[in-house]
């Protein structure tokens, strides 16, 4: 099979946005070389205290390694970054997501397949996700699921102490020295006599890490990309140590908006492990099916990574948040309605999921569903109950719609999934030999945002508002998973809930209620949030507000929240 040359990917020379990203961040590359590191000044240098222990991540071997990762892909990342401009840019004058004719050869080619599963990654019926601090490692470590997806994106606030201290949780563990003891005195250990198979979420691509920076070969100095420090430190510290133990790198790439983002994963993959000295195809990567340019090119994305893949996964909140992002200026056929009533059965979101599963089951990979965002509260037996019985519901349907695997949040989960996806498994580790061919899945299908349905309600208004800003108040205290009114939250659902305002306000949307969505419903209602926070000694409501206000109500809407407050406030 010959592969036809790459289309660019990046703007003309000339073209505005692309001028604005390379004179803002850096230059680019002429030589693919490893650099010789000068001595007189580190090539990755740590602009941030050290926490007692930081120094057995920090080293100046693995400091070297992420500047030789940074010299590497530095500049292809920000070009991507650049198209990423454009693309939005495109949808908002009209242009639709599409599947592309230039890589049709790729889709009608019947032969080629993903590597697939790796030792560890046999069985995936169970998944448990959860930040990478020390007591939250040691509880997933413990679950009894199959797999931890150890997250230093979403479920992770960006603080410099829980970026470090999650490379150090993982690296302990591997070797023998994860322990914890909480303020109160309370110890926790690992004690599972078998653990789940650690899968590591390193951020996206767009995200930087400002307490390292990167000085580049023309002199420069920037912020280092959070996805290529997240996946370096946990690569160069980890990856020898996991192969011993049985199983080996593996990750979950968030956020890619095109299979030019994945390629790039791929050449990361490539040169870590040449570096290393690792046999090519030792890392395998679960990607994050989360927005809906990514939709367009899932099988395209598989391709790019066939020799490292091993699934696709239903990042169903961030899939949600890029649709209203995307579309969030198209009028009034675009507008969402309240986010409870956009459940994983609305048309549009079923041609998500079935076309993911075929498609990845058709190329030979995983595919992994979403997360419910019910969760118990063992000091309430009916609030247990009614999650016991959403997630049942919830994984049933997963299960029978063919995924091989899902998402818990929490511990006391794991049974309830795991029965679902037993009753229809029974002792097979997969249901990869069901091809979905029944399914038929077009543009017309992934773009049919009116089947959802449903109205927008004051309540709904009021709720959202609340959640945003109870959830931007606890990732602002360094809590990036945040359980709210009995749900998980964490940036994909804040994102949601801050971008249907933004959305509701721009298209003055009316509620069902009769209530006309302006500056001044909206001031009425932020009011009746904000007198009804939780307020308490050291809260960082009074930020969060602001932060709110910029993300929701501004006229331009900013693409991430993180983004700003990251660069504000950490």
């Amino acid at each position: 099979m010959t592969r036809p040359a790459a289309p660019p990917f990046a703007a003309s020379a000339t073209d505005p946005i692309r001028s604005i990203l390379m004179n803002t961040l850096i230059a680019p590359e002429t030589d693919q070389r490893r650099p010789e590191f000068p001595t007189q000044q580190p090539r990755i240098e740590v602009v941030a205290p050290l926490a007692p222990g930081d120094e057995a991540i920090l080293t100046p071997a693995a400091l070297d390694f992420l500047a030789a990762l940074h010299d590497r892909f530095a500049h292809t990342r920000h070009e991507l970054l650049a198209r990423r401009l454009q693309t939005r840019v495109d949808a908002a004058n009209g242009r639709d997501p599409k599947f592309l004719p230039e890589t049709e050869w790729i889709r009608l080619d019947p032969e080629w397949r993903v590597a697939g599963a790796a030792p560890g990654l046999e069985d995936r019926r169970v998944e448990i996700t959860g930040p990478t601090d020390r007591k939250m490692a040691i509880n997933a470590l413990n679950s009894g699921a199959r797999v931890w997806l150890a997250d230093q994106e979403d479920a992770t606030s960006p603080t410099w102490g829980n970026v470090i201290g999650g490379q150090r949780s993982l690296y302990d563990f591997l070797r023998g020295q994860l322990e914890y003891t909480s303020p109160e005195g309370k110890e926790y250990r690992v004690t599972a006599e078998r653990t789940p198979t650690i899968v590591f979420r390193p951020r996206g691509w767009h995200l930087v890490e400002k307490h390292l920076r990167f000085h580049d070969r023309a002199g420069r100095s920037m912020s280092a990309s959070g996805s290529l420090v997240d996946f370096g430190l946990y690569f160069f510290h980890n990856a020898e140590a996991l192969i011993a133990q049985g199983s080996g790198p593996y990750f979950y790439l968030p956020k890619l908006e095109s299979h030019l983002e994945a390629r790039l994963w791929n050449d990361v993959f490539v040169f870590a492990q040449q570096e290393l000295g690792l046999p090519q195809g030792t890392v395998r990567a679960t990607v994050l099916i989360e927005t809906i340019q990514a939709a367009f090119e899932m099988e395209e994305i598989l391709f790019e990574l066939r020799e490292h893949c091993a699934g696709l996964n239903a990042g169903r909140w961030d899939y949600i948040f890029s649709i209203i992002k995307t579309f969030r200026s198209r009028g009034r056929r675009w507008v969402l309605p309240d986010r409870t009533q956009i459940t994983m059965t609305v048309p549009f979101m079923r041609a998500y999921t079935e076309l993911l599963v075929s498609t990845a089951h058709r190329r030979g990979a995983y595919a992994i569903g979403g997360m419910s965002a019910f969760i118990p509260d063992r000091r309430n037996p009916e609030v247990t109950e009614r999650a016991l019985e959403k997630v049942a519901l919830d994984k049933r349907r997963e299960a029978g719609d063919g995924f091989d695997g899902s998402w818990v949040a929490h511990p006391d989960l794991i049974a309830t999934a795991k029965a679902e996806f037993d009753a229809v498994l029974g002792e097979r580790p997969n249901q990869l030999d069901r091809l979905r061919e029944d399914v038929e899945v077009g543009a017309a299908d992934l773009l049919d945002i009116p089947s959802a349905g449903g109205e927008v309600s004051d309540a709904g208004v009021v709720d959202n508002i609340a959640i945003a800003i109870r959830y931007i108040e606890s990732w602002l205290r360094g809590v990036g998973a945040a359980a709210i009114d009995h749900l998980m939250e964490d940036a994909a659902t804040a994102e949601i809930s801050r971008s249907q305002i933004w959305q509701w306000l721009d298209n003055n949307t009316v509620t069902a209620e009769g209530t006309r969505i302006d500056q001044t419903s909206i001031v009425a209602s932020m009011a009746a949030a904000v007198a009804a926070l939780p307020r308490f000694e050291g809260d960082r409501f009074d930020d969060a507000i602001s932060v709110f206000r910029e993300v929701a109500l501004a006229p331009e809407f900013p693409t991430f929240l993180t983004v700003g407050a990251y660069a504000r406030f950490f």
